[in-house]
């Protein structure tokens, strides 16, 4: 049967840790279904942009799915939004945001507010603001998220982060990344609205009630990855697969509607370490066993608990999914399982290390000798490492449906 299931991981992969007796959370955690399908596939490990280097979660997906960044990427904005169903127009620039805290001198003390788990009630007052012709779209997103729309005349996506991307730093100015008016306005006008922005939930009374109880208000709006509306390759017009996407998270809904995908919502499919990732691969099953050729599923919070540096966490998660993949045993389809790339407890944030990947199909695949699915015993698997742009040519391949290449 020419269908797949692509189930990605969100940074999996880890570094040895003395406190696992040297070994990864991956490679400590009790996996008897993981194990399982890997000694009936084929495995490997993977680089999603590169070898050593370090990848975004939405640079690493678009690679993965077989989007060369270089043509397809216009920013993690764009994506961001995409995922959480706002149309984008010709023109538009698109951010993705956190609400985070800010001190009294606009020092950054916590970059997603204490982890909120929804920011609706303090974006809707944002929603809507003009300013010179300009205005103001946003939506919450997953947990601390919000997705962001500049839409009017005269912009440019070619403006800098405010969020500085750490604590203790006082947030950014927004400024032009080139000598263009579009560049010099588009950064104006957004710090006029992220002033704006901050004043309003300052006010907002559940931030008060959040400070009353000793909780880091949610009062400023961090943005970053500004991106510009493209036309892109649909997944189905470049690999003749019907598409869906399953995920709870925005980006990753996003990377589906970006690529032409439909994105397929699942009750308790949160994107967050709650998920329900049982009902995500049994959705995938019932989209396959229906109309759709391709399913891709994604599973965030390993990368969550990796930010974290929860390496317990990360392990007890990983356990969650292997005890959700005995539903995919006895699938009649090519399962792939990878990440989208490492993100080591002991940093704290992505690195460059390549990922665990593995693809079981019974008459599909050529079988190795790996029996363990984790980050050392996959390197030593006959698929040896691949780039994610050499991923889904693969999985072209072993469905059958490469296309000749000469006589």
């Amino acid at each position: 049967m020419n269908k797949a299931m692509l189930i990605v991981m969100d940074g999996l992969g880890d570094r040895p840790l003395k406190e696992l007796g040297d070994l990864t959370p991956l490679e400590a955690a009790r996996t008897p279904n993981l194990d399982a399908l890997a000694a009936r596939g084929i495995s490997g490990v993977m680089n999603a942009i590169g070898v050593g280097l370090r990848p975004g979660s939405d640079t690493s997906h678009l690679a993965i799915l077989g989007y060369d960044l270089d043509r397809y990427y216009t920013g993690r904005g764009t994506i961001e939004v995409a995922g959480l169903g706002m149309e984008l127009e010709a023109g538009d620039v698109a951010l993705r945001g956190n609400l985070g805290t800010v001190d009294d001198n606009l020092v950054v003390t916590d970059r997603r507010a204490g982890r909120i788990t929804d920011t609706g009630p303090f974006v809707k007052d944002l929603d809507g603001l003009t300013f010179e012709s300009i205005t103001l779209l946003i939506r919450p997103g997953t947990g601390h998220r919000a997705g962001i729309i500049l839409r009017g005349p005269g912009l440019s996506s070619r403006i800098s982060d405010n969020d500085p991307h750490e604590v203790g730093v006082k947030v950014h100015e927004v400024h032009p990344l080139d000598d263009s008016k579009e560049a010099a306005f588009t950064a104006r006008v957004l710090n006029h609205f992220l002033a704006e922005a901050h004043s309003i939930l300052t006010k907002n009374p559940l931030n008060l009630k959040r400070q009353a109880q000793g909780l880091p208000p949610a009062n400023y709006l961090l943005g970053r990855g500004a991106g510009y509306y493209k036309k892109i390759d649909k997944f189905e017009q470049r690999y003749g697969l019907k598409a869906c996407t399953i995920a709870g998270g925005g980006l990753y809904k996003g990377i589906g509607a970006f690529t032409g995908m439909e994105v397929i919502q699942v009750p308790g499919a949160t994107g967050l370490p709650n998920t329900d990732i049982a009902a995500k691969f049994k959705a995938a099953l019932n989209a396959l066993a229906g109309p759709y050729d391709f399913a891709f599923v994604h599973i965030k919070a390993t990368d969550t608990f990796g930010e974290d540096g929860d390496f317990q966490g990360k392990l007890a998660f990983i356990e969650r999914i292997d005890d959700a993949a005995r539903l995919l045993l006895d699938t009649p389809y090519l399962l792939v399982l990878t990440a989208d790339h490492s993100t080591p407890c002991a940093l704290k944030k992505h690195s460059g290390d390549p990922v665990p990947l593995m693809m079981i199909g019974d008459g599909l695949v050529r079988t190795d000798q790996v029996q363990q699915y984790g980050e050392r015993p996959c390197a030593r698997g006959a698929l040896g490492r691949l780039t994610g742009l050499q991923l889904m040519p693969e999985i072209i391949n072993l469905l059958g449906l490469a296309k000749l290449i000469g006589d």
